[in-house]
């Protein structure tokens, strides 16, 4: 199915016009309304009369997280604080808070974006879609329901809690469509397999986002679940869920290009990498209102491919992801940064040598170890500071992943040790 035909299936040659009308625009937008922005485009020596087609995209400076995190949220945004509805705030790939501000054009734009995903994924108003990210790592979850309500879905609203009690809702209200992250559907399968309750299932489609998965794991969710299943990506930098999304024919993630100009650069020279070869993907909004971003580096690395999809869109399709253009670990969803994980316990003012930090899965479930090393001769002190050490170690993972892990103190001698590095990272986790 397509949802916006008129939108999604334009020639080329219309959606170039399209594109280039709206980039003119959002970037006089921005240098006026952005101080930013205007800084960094005079710093290039840049003004907006000199943005006049696609190709002059390269003039323009880019924008990174850090940019993103270093800055006041409000001396990003291009519209008065009183134009904003909603604020996005995500950990995203840093663990360190980056705040968006939507308006509500911004709103109905992502519940757009989203329709259309959801009607790749053969959904529509005759479907009734459980939606079950968790809302506290993931506000794209609101999109989600905008988008599903777009397309005249039910909704049912369930975040990763009891997984009898979604099975249960699930058959309850007759359930068609899940939207969660792959790593929990694959848990959910294994439960559903383990009550023999498949049969009393109407599930045929899953939508999965926020986690990269082999295409073993996607097979494995199909055979349990006996359902067909879609990528889709988002970021909420960017806004939230619906960037992208594949359809039927699983040749790509078609982007949302009437709302996205889409780039790859390839690894070392920052330049335009030809159709086909990977590199790292960058996106400038085109419509957004609130915190637009200009030529925004997002650290995946991919491909795009321009040609038609037999599906009849359009529109231009990245993927598969291979890897982060930083190191980039996947932990139940939330992607954090290895070197972040590494230096997470700074600062806790606690006496010790190193720590190391287990993942594994368990039941499909992605799980934490933390084990720390203490440089504590005295044992008697040393039990009296055992749980409050244990306490702020929990905080520090929880707050950072969203995952309450395992805590276990050694003596020293038993983590192997890292040339300069007080925290070793071993991930577990295999699924090829």
């Amino acid at each position: 199915m397509i949802w916006n035909e008129a939108r999604e299936c334009m020639s080329r040659d219309e959606l170039m016009t399209l594109q280039e009308k709206r980039l003119v625009g959002m970037v006089k937008k921005v240098y006026h309304s952005v101080a930013y922005y205007r800084k960094k485009m005079q710093q290039k020596g840049i003004e907006p009369g000199d943005i006049r087609r696609i190709e002059d995209l390269d003039k323009l400076p880019f924008t990174t997280k850090e940019d993103l995190i270093q800055n006041n949220p409000f001396d990003i945004m291009a519209v008065a604080q009183s134009e904003i509805i909603r604020y996005h705030n995500s950990n995203g790939t840093t663990g360190t808070q980056i705040t968006v501000g939507c308006t509500r054009s911004d709103i109905g734009a992502w519940a757009e974006c989203v329709a259309r995903c959801i009607s790749m994924a053969e959904l529509g108003r005759n479907d009734t879609i459980q939606i079950m990210f968790h809302y506290g790592l993931f506000t794209g979850l609101l999109e989600a329901y905008g988008g599903a309500e777009r397309v005249g879905a039910a909704v049912v609203p369930m975040m990763m809690c009891n997984t009898r009690s979604l099975i249960d809702m699930m058959k309850e209200l007759n359930v068609t469509g899940i939207l969660c992250t792959p790593s929990y559907l694959l848990h959910i399968g294994q439960v559903i397999e383990e009550l023999h309750e498949i049969e009393n299932l109407k599930l045929k489609t899953a939508i999965c986002e926020t986690e990269s998965w082999s295409l073993k794991m996607r097979r494995d969710i199909e055979r349990r679940l006996g359902i067909s299943t879609y990528d889709i990506y988002g970021l909420s930098e960017l806004g939230g869920l619906g960037v992208a999304c594949d359809c039927i024919y699983h040749n790509g993630l078609h982007v949302q290009e009437d709302f996205f100009v889409t780039e790859i650069l390839e690894k070392d020279t920052d330049t335009a990498a030809k159709d086909g070869k990977k590199g790292e993907l960058v996106f400038t909004t085109l419509h957004r209102e609130g915190t637009p971003l200009i030529r925004y580096r997002t650290g995946d690395v991919t491909t795009v491919n321009r040609e038609p999809c037999q599906c009849g869109r359009t529109y231009a399709r990245i993927g598969p992801f291979d890897s982060k253009a930083s190191d980039t670990i996947f932990i139940r969803g939330v992607s954090v940064f290895r070197f972040q994980l590494e230096n997470m316990f700074d600062g806790l003012n606690m006496l010790h040598v190193r720590y190391l930090m287990r993942i594994y899965r368990v039941a499909k479930l992605d799980m934490i170890d933390v084990v720390v090393e203490l440089d504590e001769p005295d044992k008697a002190l040393f039990k009296e500071k055992e749980e409050m050490i244990k306490s702020k170690l929990v905080n520090a993972v929880r707050r950072t992943i969203g995952v309450v892990p395992k805590v276990y103190l050694v003596g020293m001698g038993v983590i192997p040790h890292t040339v300069d590095k007080n925290s070793v990272i071993v991930d577990e986790r295999q699924y090829d």
